[in-house]
């Protein structure tokens, strides 16, 4: 399917349409929050769940990934009491590596005739044939890419995708772990239940932590 920034409306079954944006979300940002519901209203979604790794397995090795219970904690502080975004603790229950696949697999167990849609960033949609079991990701959603206003990130011609654009944005997880790092302000960078729970958590002191 092509790229398409349009609304698409429900089908007239009542089967739920699911927006389902995974990430380490170390820490969240506004970034995030932004393509979720940019996503949720583009596309006409019932709820967007924001799946926390447990394991973010092509992270590791490479940097510290902060415990997965600071993260659930700090994007459920992000996302706050919203109907249309909800977080999800699937990963973080299930343990060991976390895998978009199997991720799906059990959403649709639970839910056979909800309809779902994977967000994704440009980055994490270039590199998405690296990804474990990759074929089973697109077999069983629709793959949604979220990018600021431009040429559009090329994908493979054989996978179902849609383009929804987002306000342009830089801004990164990384960025606001060296900030606090180096004792500068993330006011506004993230809501600030999460400013709050990073002081009072000690999170990111270290710039060891990547």
């Amino acid at each position: 399917m092509d790229p398409s920034p349009e609304t698409h409306p429900k089908t007239t079954l009542s089967r739920r349409r699911i927006g389902v944006f995974g990430g380490t979300f170390d820490p969240p940002h506004i970034g995030h929050l932004v393509a979720a519901i940019n996503a949720r209203q583009a596309l006409d979604l019932d709820v967007v769940l924001l799946v926390v790794a447990n394991v973010p397995w092509q992270k590791v090795g490479h940097r510290t990934v902060t415990a997965a219970e600071d993260r659930l904690a700090m994007m459920r502080a992000a996302v706050g009491d919203r109907d249309d975004l909800e977080v999800s603790d699937i990963e973080v229950r299930r343990g060991g590596d976390s895998y978009t696949a199997d991720t799906l697999g059990e959403l649709l167990d639970r839910e056979p005739d909800a309809e779902l849609f994977v967000i994704l960033g440009r980055d994490a949609a270039a590199g998405l044939a690296s990804w474990e079991r990759h074929d089973e990701v697109v077999s069983q959603a629709q793959l949604v890419v979220v990018d600021r206003p431009g040429p559009p990130v090329e994908l493979d011609r054989r996978y179902r995708w849609l383009r929804v654009d987002i306000p342009e944005l830089e801004i990164s997880s990384t960025e606001l772990r060296d900030r606090v790092a180096a004792g500068l302000s993330i006011d506004y960078l993230t809501p600030s239940a999460v400013v709050d729970l990073i002081a009072a958590r000690g999170l990111y002191r270290n710039a060891g932590a990547g």
